[in-house]
């Protein structure tokens, strides 16, 4: 069998490929598709009361039985909702064959054969450090759901967002969003776990971008009794002079001081603050490689060291 090279990305990423949708143009498409074991992406339009899910090929519809739905479904260790999140949203699947229901031909698909394969061919060759790409799902206190192949879920923990502290990963993601992350650990399970602050600069390529003497724009992170602490970019905060009426999440217009990388601190003055609703914007990237040994936050200058060492992973 001549099997096609794939690369498995989060769920969306496929769908308006040129090569997926020639793979939906007709029934014989479709039946090239499984001979050449292609990893095709549509969306699912309905999820029955047996939780399968009815997915809209444009030539016919397919199916994907419950216990194809994802890893872990048949076996228990995943919740029905794994399937009823998925309507009205792209999947990942491998045609497995067509059958007749009521009448009817049908695509019979298996998602959770494209998570098998993508974790087995993709997934297990990561190790700490490597960058990839993933696209955000839900957002939870404690962190960041994101998509890193087929559906195959990890999380960002809140505090590896940024360095700039936030109360809510939505202050820095919005579900649909895409973007990269660093591997940050893999258990002995294969579950991984992930980073993003060390891909949003050091302290100093974040502070060039500014300079003594500029007014600029913030985001009011806190405000305790000795200050205010105003992010100006999700990597980089400055501590400005007490003022009446400032409270977290307010914007701000700030004047810089100074800058000081050997402390790496930056004195600002509060000008104005506001409020005023915003979606946050896709991140911006100092890294752009594919993987990374360390990060070092803080500058050479300065006697307090900053950094991240990514670990390989250990063998089992």
């Amino acid at each position: 069998m001549e099997w096609k090279m794939k690369e498995f990305r989060p769920e969306g990423w496929l769908i308006d490929t040129a090569e997926n949708r020639a793979a939906m143009r007709s029934q014989a498409a479709l039946g090239e598709a499984m001979r050449l074991h292609q990893l095709l992406e549509a969306r699912a339009a309905v999820c029955d009361s047996s939780h399968n899910l009815i997915v809209d090929l444009g030539c016919m519809k397919g199916i994907i039985p419950r216990e194809e739905g994802a890893l872990g479904i048949a076996e228990g260790s995943v919740k029905d909702i794994a399937m009823i999140s998925r309507v009205n949203k792209p999947v990942s699947f491998f045609v497995t064959g067509f059958t007749g229901i009521n009448g009817r031909t049908y695509a019979t698909l298996s998602r959770r054969a494209a998570q098998e394969e993508c974790r087995r061919e993709y997934l297990a060759a990561l190790r700490p450090g490597d960058v990839i790409g993933a696209r955000v799902t839900h957002l939870e206190p404690f962190g960041a759901f994101v998509d890193i192949g087929c559906g195959i879920p990890s999380l960002i923990p809140i505090d590896a967002i940024s360095v700039s502290r936030i109360a809510h990963p939505r202050e820095r993601f919005s579900p649909g969003m895409d973007i990269r992350a660093v591997v940050r650990s893999i258990d002995g399970e294969g579950r991984i776990c992930l980073s993003h602050k060390e891909l949003l600069g050091t302290w100093e390529e974040n502070a060039s971008l500014f300079a003594p003497g500029e007014t600029v724009a913030g985001v009011v992170r806190s405000v305790e009794d000795y200050g205010i602490f105003v992010e100006l970019t999700p990597n980089l905060a400055g501590l400005a002079e007490p003022k009446e009426g400032v409270s977290p999440g307010q914007q701000a217009s700030v004047y810089i001081k100074s800058l000081l990388p050997e402390k790496m601190k930056i004195k600002l003055i509060v000008i104005d603050t506001f409020r005023y609703d915003y979606s946050p914007a896709a991140p911006e990237y100092f890294f752009t490689g594919s993987h990374m040994e360390r990060f070092v936050y803080s500058p050479e200058c300065s006697p307090r060291k900053i950094e991240t060492v990514f670990d390989p992973a250990p063998e089992f």
